[in-house]
């Protein structure tokens, strides 16, 4: 792979190049269209791991991905400053921290309600349907997006089919901004065959043109039908991922009372050793957790950042061979590899087994199966051209002009029920939920 193509500024869904505008690059404006999309806003009522009004201090999906653009972008710089030379002459620093931190924005944009249990709820209802004969009318690549429906493969489809220019570009990012947002380009076919993270896809049967198109234009090498090696940027937005996902795991643990300070101060100060900050040495009794966290885990962000740049750019060029192994976790340095480690391991250990937790997930599995039902069930009722009851009428009048057609493959329908539900915030779905159920909202 070649910088000069990764980094191309022309628009997906767009043949003729936009306009430059002074202070504001083609990168400048995939992060704005990414912050004003209304899926972004719907983060702020969408779980990250737990639920989203049990304390206001918790993190969303929204604060969540801010917090990893944030890093990312600050990885992008790094790299980006080392780097210099090998860029293309149009292409500064600047440029590769906000494509980064647009993907970032953007790496959980896919998420269905309920965070992972929703995915999970999701996959498990099409298994059921699979078994009652719903899914007869697909072919075995459609059933297994459905079966292993995944949250970065209908991002994938938000960013290039649903948001502002509906099934006419999407978003119209830049290639280089949509290639590295890619973390799993390949389909479903390859999700079972990964060493790395199984199970894992970034793309559905329906936008494997797009997929497609987008490699070809990045030059990203063909590994196999149906997959391609990652955008090296991926792994930078990958890494900020992991670095804000395993440390304000154990914040959100503090806030939950699941964790004991001692225990997250000892894991970060492991890593920062004596480079405390002068406020942090200034701290007394009366300064309070919340605030002696801050300042640690500020300073443990910057120990983790500073890592994971470093093992890009010493993986330079295995990442440009598409050759890496693993994810840049795995390559960074002993202590800042082992923090990362060990923080996801205590979250498992310790947060998500909360009893909190786990009824919550269990109410996501029960309204995704009232919602799934009725809307699936109407989309299957009038496929082929049938009437449907008045019942499956007034289901699919709810989604007004994005209802599917009665003539469609069974599948496209299916996907679009799929676009509605899984765009929906928590509390919009427990809320329609409960109404087709015939109960009404608490007082």
């Amino acid at each position: 792979m070649d910088w000069h193509t990764l980094l191309t500024r022309e628009r997906f869904g767009k043949p003729a190049q936009s306009s430059e505008e002074l202070g504001r690059s083609a990168f400048h404006k995939d992060h704005d269209r990414i912050i004003f999309s209304g899926a972004f806003r719907r983060l702020g009522r969408k779980t990250q791991v737990h639920p989203v009004s049990s304390n206001d201090h918790i993190h969303t999906r929204l604060t969540h991905s801010l917090e990893v653009a944030c890093v990312g972008r600050s990885l992008g710089m790094r790299v980006g400053e080392i780097l210099r030379d090998a860029l293309p002459r149009w292409c500064d620093p600047s440029d590769l921290g906000v494509i980064v931190q647009s993907a970032c924005l953007a790496h959980d944009i896919g998420n269905p309600p309920f965070g992972h249990s929703g995915e999970d709820a999701i996959r498990h209802w099409f298994q059921q349907a699979d078994e009652r004969g719903w899914l007869d009318a697909l072919s075995e690549a459609e059933r297994a997006d459905f079966l292993g429906f995944e949250g970065n493969a209908q991002g994938f489809r938000v960013l290039t089919q649903l948001e502002y220019h509906q099934f006419d570009g999407g978003t119209r990012l830049t290639y280089a901004t949509l290639g590295s947002y890619l973390k799993y380009p390949w389909t479903a076919r390859h999700a079972d065959a990964q060493g790395y993270k199984k199970h894992k896809f970034g793309c559905y049967q329906s936008e494997l043109p797009l997929l497609e198109q987008i490699a070809r234009k990045l030059q990203l090498p063909q590994l196999e039908p149906e997959r391609w090696a990652r955008h090296p940027l991926v792994y930078l937005m990958e890494a900020a991922d992991d670095i804000c996902y395993g440390l304000i795991d154990l914040e959100d643990g503090l806030e939950m009372d699941l964790l004991d300070y001692p225990e997250v101060e000892a894991l970060l100060l492991d890593l920062v050793g004596d480079d405390l900050p002068e406020t942090y040495r200034q701290l007394g009794p009366q300064d309070s957790r919340r605030r002696k966290l801050a300042i640690l885990r500020g300073k443990a962000i910057e120990h983790l950042t500073n890592a994971a740049a470093r093992a890009f750019v010493a993986q330079h060029d295995a990442l440009l061979a598409g050759t890496l192994e693993g994810d840049l976790v795995e390559h960074m340095h002993g202590p800042a590899k082992q923090c990362v480690l060990r923080a996801k391991s205590l979250a498992r250990e310790k947060i998500f087994q909360d009893k909190r937790k786990t009824l919550h997930e269990i109410g996501a599995y029960t309204t995704l199966e009232i919602l799934l039902n009725a809307f699936c069930g109407a989309a299957l009722e009038q496929h082929g051209g049938r009437t449907p009851s008045f019942k499956n009428r007034r289901i699919l009048d709810l989604l007004g002009n994005n209802a599917p057609d009665p003539h469609w493959p069974l599948y496209k329908a299916y996907m679009r029920m799929i676009d509605f539900i899984a765009g929906m915030t928590d509390s919009y779905a427990t809320e329609m939920a409960r109404e087709m159920t015939g109960r009404s909202s608490p007082a």
